[in-house]
């Protein structure tokens, strides 16, 4: 027979008083692997030498220096070949090789050594908003917060497409010419309460690069936007050739066999490139060398590309 009887429920434990400050939560606190990093390479790589202290010219030169030597390029997803993320495997392409990477490779490489040269930074995800029409896009770009002398700084060598050329203040309403290049910080409530927009002038006009919250990042997280995006059918990385360079006043773009030229004081150029140009132009304009093999893989991608 059904009853409407319950066994008596347990009363809940009382806690024993408030409780204390939690203790470290995650057991690894070297996040960024500096040690792993040959520091002498990645200097040398750059034009610089020594071991400087953290300070804002010293982040302002590895900066300037990194963004000129080191081209962001996607090459590995067209020779097949994986885009491993830790410390060694950077150093060996980017650094040994003297090869690119795109902005998970690159501000990795940077932060192990902004870590290695006794640095305090934080890892940001951005919304890429450039060639957009201004509907919401995944949080698939990387940037850092470094903070010298008690201020915070952002940094970021692996936007290529016309971002930060050295370290900006982190302030609302900063706006500055890095070299010539206009850029211009601001926070904005689109999404949630602290996001950040950053714009850049060109073309007469003021345009939007990324949407940025200023939450924590690791590079576990890198690690999973960075198979997405060299995974996914539909990502950018895998269907064009990109390569792109900042040297001082001028950027250099190739886009497939699109190659363009944007200088500081308004001119530049564009022109169509053969295939068999491509591998030249890695080389020359870019201080890209591939192998003979590499070469004829890359232009037989983008003739697909092409034919697509």
């Amino acid at each position: 027979m059904w009853t409407n009887e319950h066994p008596e429920e347990p009363v809940p434990a009382k806690p024993p008083g408030p409780a204390r400050a939690p203790e470290r939560v995650l057991t690894e606190s070297d996040l960024w692997h500096g040690a792993d990093l040959d520091l002498d390479a990645y200097l040398a790589r750059l034009g610089l030498s020594g071991e400087p202290p953290p300070t804002l010219d010293t982040l302002t030169a590895v900066h300037r220096a990194h963004l000129a030597a080191i081209p962001f390029e996607n090459l590995q997803l067209l020779l097949g070949r994986p885009v491993p993320l830790d410390v060694p495997s950077l150093t060996d392409k980017m650094v040994h090789h003297r090869r690119g990477g795109y902005c998970y490779e690159q501000n990795l490489l940077l932060a192990a050594a902004l870590d290695r040269l006794g640095f305090t930074l934080t890892a940001f995800t951005a919304r890429v908003l450039m060639g957009g029409d201004g509907r919401p896009r995944p949080s698939t770009h990387a940037l850092l917060r470094v903070v010298v002398d008690g201020e915070p700084w952002l940094a970021d060598v692996g936007f290529g497409g016309g971002g930060l050329v050295e370290p900006l203040p982190f302030v609302d309403g900063h706006q500055v010419s890095q070299g010539g290049w206009n850029l211009r910080l601001d926070r904005v409530s689109e999404i949630g309460d602290e996001e950040w927009l950053l714009r850049g002038f060109t073309g007469g006009r003021w345009r939007n690069l990324y949407l940025f919250a200023a939450a924590g990042a690791l590079p576990q997280d890198y690690a999973v936007y960075s198979h997405y995006l060299t995974t996914h059918s539909r990502s950018p990385f895998r269907s064009r050739l990109m390569v792109a360079r900042t040297v001082g006043g001028t950027r250099y773009a190739l886009n497939d066999t699109t190659l363009s030229v944007e200088r500081v004081d308004g001119t530049g150029e564009t022109r169509e490139l053969t295939l068999g140009e491509v591998g030249t132009v890695l080389r020359e304009v870019f201080d890209i060398a591939l192998d003979q093999e590499e070469r004829r893989i890359v232009e037989g991608r983008v003739k697909e590309f092409l034919e697509a």
